[in-house]
């Protein structure tokens, strides 16, 4: 193990710098010293230093100082001040700002080879800990869907064989269950694979910018059209297309696609040319399609040409052991990406994940881990970190709350804290306005304090 670790010693005194050099080579770990900061980040920047022991008081930058910008460059490392008597509550107060441990000057030989013989047996344990993580995450991994539960194993199943088809495919669910995750799966996994995966989200266009977009225009059909433009059919053929929010598009746009799924043919806007197309679409939604028919705001006979195949997404709560598996794979990667130093969560932070309802789903979870990521003062997430959850959730966890209950306060106390923007408060809590009014209206909240905003 000690052949691995390459530890950086940073001290402004030559005779205690190339003393704990000698002892350190003679215990066969590889060496590299710095007799400043500034040189010390610089050999940083260049080489994979595992363990840095820096002197406390040095000129120009001290040791807290380059421990910080020391884990900027490589999150990862563990940190040990050298230290006079006299210093101790500074090396203490070091500890607390994420350093492993502090030896005294003198400096003892035996007190090194202990500090660091715990220190690398915590790292190997730590390594130990990610690697079995990691194959647990990937024995529960198919493309980039993360499940164990019983639910998402048949959901799984049902991908792969429906994927090896050309058949169109519905998926339904609330909002933040990872609906283009399974179109994207269904397309790793067909025979198109290699071909186009296009999507386009219905809801986030006015119907005349989402005709053009889905079919084309030719140059000059409207104002500001100067150029002829493909449409996304275009662009997917052969491949794979994806309409998210499919029960948002209009009653001209249902006509227009209703023609190419039984067709395989549309015009460009203001075009007279019949364009052939081959492509397997995917459509998704968050709307009841059947009372969307029953009320005359959706057609039955497109409903039936794309709902030849129904997968139907579970809420995050009625996943299992999902959450857990979820909630780790988003903290590494935010980890990763924000060079932070966190691995785990305290375990009043696991109970409150596991007992909390998600209404805004997994689209939530993946919001509430990036945020207390980035607000962790320590490797371990704690109820501190947690944004507008800790504050009043994990209040309700401990004292008991039904997890309806502890759903009604959360979404009133963001109402509350955004002044009730339903847009800003719906963007909190990841899920959509209109879920949001559902939720509001469910719950029969009490918002006629709130100077309610759109």
């Amino acid at each position: 193990m000690k052949k691995g670790v390459k530890i950086l010693i940073v001290d402004d005194e030559t005779v205690v710098r190339e003393s704990l050099q000698d002892w350190l080579m003679d215990s066969s770990y590889p060496v590299l010293t710095a007799e400043n900061g500034l040189q010390a980040l610089e050999i940083m920047e260049k080489e994979r230093v595992e363990i840095l022991i820096t002197d406390l008081v040095m000129p120009g930058m001290d040791g807290i100082e380059l421990m910080k910008k020391a884990k900027d460059i490589l999150p990862n490392i563990q940190v040990i001040i050298v230290t006079a008597y006299a210093s101790i509550p500074t090396a203490i107060t070091a500890m607390k700002e994420g350093a492993y441990d502090y030896i005294e000057k003198p400096i003892s030989p035996e007190r090194v080879e202990s500090v660091l013989e715990r220190l690398v047996d915590l790292k190997g344990l730590i390594e130990e800990n990610r690697s079995l993580r990691q194959k647990l995450e990937d024995s529960y991994r198919f493309e980039n869907i993360i499940a164990k539960s019983p639910e998402m194993q048949r959901i799984i199943e049902v991908i792969k064989i429906v994927a090896k088809s050309t058949a169109t495919v519905l998926i339904t669910g609330q909002s933040g269950t990872g609906k283009e995750l399974v179109a994207r799966a269904i397309h790793s996994q067909s025979t198109c694979h290699d071909k186009p995966f296009i999507a386009v989200n219905c809801a986030a266009l006015p119907e005349t910018l989402l005709e053009s977009e889905l079919f084309g225009h030719e140059k000059g059909s409207f104002t500001g059209a100067y150029v002829q433009k493909k449409g996304r059919f275009e662009l997917a053929d052969q491949g794979t297309f994806f309409l998210d929010e499919i029960g948002e598009i209009s009653a001209n746009i249902q006509a227009h696609l209703l023609r190419v799924l039984e067709e395989k043919a549309f015009t460009r806007v203001g075009g007279n040319t019949e364009i052939k197309v081959d492509v397997r679409i995917i459509s998704a939604t968050n709307k009841d399609l059947k009372k969307a028919i029953a009320s005359g705001e959706f057609r039955e006979d497109l409903y039936y040409r794309l709902n030849v195949v129904n997968i139907e997404l579970p809420p995050l709560k009625d996943r299992g052991g999902d959450v857990q598996l979820l909630a780790e794979h988003f903290l590494k990667k935010s980890a990763l990406e924000n060079k932070k130093e966190v691995t785990g969560f305290s375990p009043e932070v696991m109970e409150f994940l596991l007992r909390y309802d998600w209404p805004g789903n997994i689209r939530e979870l993946k919001n509430c881990i990036e945020r207390a990521v980035i607000l962790a003062r320590d490797s371990l997430i704690e109820v501190t970190d947690l944004p507008e959850q800790g504050s009043s959730l994990s209040h309700s966890v401990a004292i008991g709350k039904s997890l309806k209950e502890m759903e009604k306060n959360h979404i009133l106390d963001v109402l509350h804290e955004t002044k009730g923007n339903y847009s800003k408060t719906a963007r909190v809590l990841g899920i959509t306005r209109m879920t949001l009014y559902n939720k509001v209206k469910e719950y029969e909240l009490d918002v006629k304090n709130i100077d309610i905003a759109g």
